[in-house]
């Protein structure tokens, strides 16, 4: 599929190249040592994906012969002209008519058909019909659908479900089509482990090739995955190698930045040339494109949404261009952005969205910005491409957001922002499994973070368990200072036990509040904003503790669950939060106290059917029954809806 070409332009060398560049040099590179991709015969019925290597001409016409369009009696028809509900006709079977099915053959002498619901039936052989039909009416002649000899799809032309049917139709059983271009896959490193090892700190597992595998597939070509490699050049070298004589372009996964044993620069130069490393884009700035024997070699970054923005503007084009696709855009909405968006001025950044419909118009969130960060492309709806020399944009702001999803699925969203629960992610699967597929998104930035949302109209939810200091109550109090009266409701949720996370054995014998100002204990708080954090300075104030005292007070994290990790893992020895989180983790547990988690909504949205939906989830027996088994939790009147 590839030869070897020498382009004076493949001399380049740039750190930071922006992305369009980038994209139009290599492609062109690419297109310019590239052969004409060989070609198979292949089956009509294996063919679906597939690219026609040359035009298909239909070999026999559709239908092959006259045929009936409805069912009913073929007639001649220039002899019931004048027929009408006043004059009748009485017709004999054998001599006058037919009876016929869709599909007969309409022979000679016969040229209508007259519908089944236009006759009535005399005896056996004789029926009567008031409604003359015209030459030919409801009669399919040949070639209607397919002429022989007519084009059913030219050449370079991807092959759908329809058009196998017009193919078989037509008289075409094989058809010639470009081989899918083969890709061979490297994952390299000395941390990397295939999926189902066991796992031993300092051990990775290979998640990145095998999202390789399956975007290479859905783009059209064949993947040609290789066993890991560990971080040794002349290993490295060998494999590349091997995957450049048996493939039409390589990727090697990892090893593309500027680490001690990142090989991939350097071993593209060795055995080819590098056109381009570093591309001004976040994630993904490391990426390498180079060639070796004329065959595009791309060298992907390790983290894996760097991995994933890089195959999608650079791979996948030229996998695209290898059989002659286009590489069409996504589509795009705008949206109102929920929240202060900062960037940096020196990368186009892709900032991964959570999006939904709220009050008429689309609104989105921003997920987490990490390059290792995989849950960030699983749970967005969307992307925003964040251009160089762009500080960033401002809440409110219309920005264009790249679908990633149907729009149909974001118009079908129920949106939540506030505090976190993991009772959030069992009603998601509730819902979607069990409501008409409603979506549920949720944007975890604390209560308050959440009260403020819901108030530039940004949600259709606010998840919330603030305690107000002078009355002790959960929840309306503040909503009523913040929101005032008459507009939300608040949707009862569940009780949950609050307190002090600490790993199995309680090793640094923590038993109060008071403890955490001991040397050599560590604490991981939740962000501003969050209930638990409001929870957590209200207890230190009743205690008179300085936060100054508590080693570890100023990190923050933002979900319970991050907070249950961060003291599994050991990088700390107590956190607040759940039980049910410290429950889910394997660790021991320090009750503080209850609290109600409950939910805001706009009085207006309360017939909504995502809002109907969510409260009749909330009341059922199935998100009890889950959060009983996680416990940590009480069920006083979920789902009571209370105005404010």
């Amino acid at each position: 599929m590839a030869k070897i070409v020498d382009i004076s332009e493949r001399n380049l060398y740039l750190k930071n190249e922006d992305l369009d560049d980038a994209v139009s040099k290599y492609l062109k590179m690419t297109e310019a040592g590239r052969t004409r991709a060989a070609e198979e015969t292949v089956p009509v019925t294996g063919c679906l994906g597939m690219v026609t290597a040359e035009p298909v001409f239909a070999k026999i016409s559709s239908p092959y012969y006259n045929a009936s369009a409805m069912d009913g009696i073929c007639v001649k028809a220039l002899e019931i002209v004048g027929v009408d509900e006043r004059s009748p006709r009485v017709l004999t079977l054998h001599e006058d008519f037919e009876f016929v099915d869709t599909g007969d053959v309409i022979e000679e002498p016969y040229n209508a058909v007259v519908m089944i619901e236009d006759v009535v039936t005399v005896d056996d052989a004789h029926v009567r019909i008031a409604k003359p039909v015209a030459l030919w009416q409801h009669v399919r002649p040949i070639g209607e659908d397919i002429v022989a000899g007519e084009l059913i799809v030219p050449a370079f032309h991807k092959l759908r479900a329809m058009d196998i049917g017009a193919l078989l139709a037509g008289g075409i059983l094989e058809v010639a089509v470009l081989k899918k271009p083969r890709a061979g896959i490297i994952p390299t490193g000395t941390e990397i482990v295939e999926a189902g090892s066991p796992m031993e700190k300092g051990k990775i597992i290979d998640s990145n090739t095998r999202m390789f595998e399956a975007l290479i597939k859905e783009y059209g070509g064949e993947p040609a995955r290789y066993a890991p490699v560990p971080d040794d050049y002349a290993v490295i070298k060998a494999a590349i190698q091997k995957a450049v004589a048996e493939n039409d372009m390589v990727l090697i996964s990892a090893g593309s930045s500027a680490g001690t044993e990142d090989y991939t620069r350097a071993l593209v130069e060795e055995l080819g040339e590098v056109a381009i490393h570093g591309v001004a884009i976040k994630p993904g700035k490391p990426a390498i494109l180079g060639f070796i024997e004329g065959k595009p070699v791309i060298g992907i970054p390790g983290y894996p949404v760097s991995a994933y923005f890089v195959f999608e503007n650079f791979v996948k084009p030229v996998i695209l261009g290898m059989t002659h696709q286009l590489n069409v855009s996504r589509p795009v909405i705008k949206a109102t952005l929920s929240k202060r968006l900062m960037s940096t001025l020196k990368y186009l950044e892709f900032v991964r969205m959570k999006c939904g419909k709220v009050g008429g118009r689309f609104v989105a969130t921003p997920l987490d910005r990490g390059a290792g960060v995989t849950m960030s492309l699983v749970n967005a709806d969307g992307i925003l491409r964040v251009p160089k020399n762009i500080e960033g944009y401002e809440a409110g702001q219309e920005v264009d957001i790249e679908l990633l999803r149907p729009v149909e699925e974001i118009e079908n969203t129920l949106v939540t922002i506030g505090s976190h629960d993991v009772m959030i992610d069992i009603m998601a699967n509730i819902l979607h499994k069990n409501k008409k597929l409603v979506n549920l998104s949720s944007a975890h930035v604390g209560s308050l973070g959440g009260i403020m949302a819901f108030k530039k109209g940004e949600c259709h939810l606010t998840p919330t368990h603030l305690l107000d200091e002078e009355t002790g109550v959960y929840n309306i109090p503040v909503i009523r200072k913040y929101l005032g009266g008459g507009k939300a409701a608040l949707i009862k949720g569940v009780k949950r036990v609050q307190g002090f996370m600490i790993p199995k054995g309680n090793p640094k014998n923590i038993k109060s509040i008071e403890d955490l100002t001991r040397d050599g204990v560590t604490f991981v708080n939740r962000q501003r904003g969050a209930g638990t954090r409001v929870l957590f300075d209200y207890l230190l104030k009743k205690k008179g503790i300085d936060p100054s005292q508590i080693v570890g007070y100023d990190r923050e994290l933002n979900t319970h669950m991050m907070v249950a990790s961060a003291v599994q893992s050991g990088s700390c020895d107590v956190g607040m939060g759940v039980l049910s989180a410290a429950n889910m983790m394997g660790l021991d547990f320090i009750p503080v106290g209850d609290e109600e988690y409950d939910f805001i909504v706009a009085q207006e949205n309360l017939e909504d059917e995502k809002v109907q939906a969510f409260l009749e989830a909330l009341r059922g027996s199935e998100l009890r029954e889950a959060l009983t088994e996680l416990g940590g939790y009480g069920f006083d009147a979920p789902g009571k809806v209370v105005l404010i």
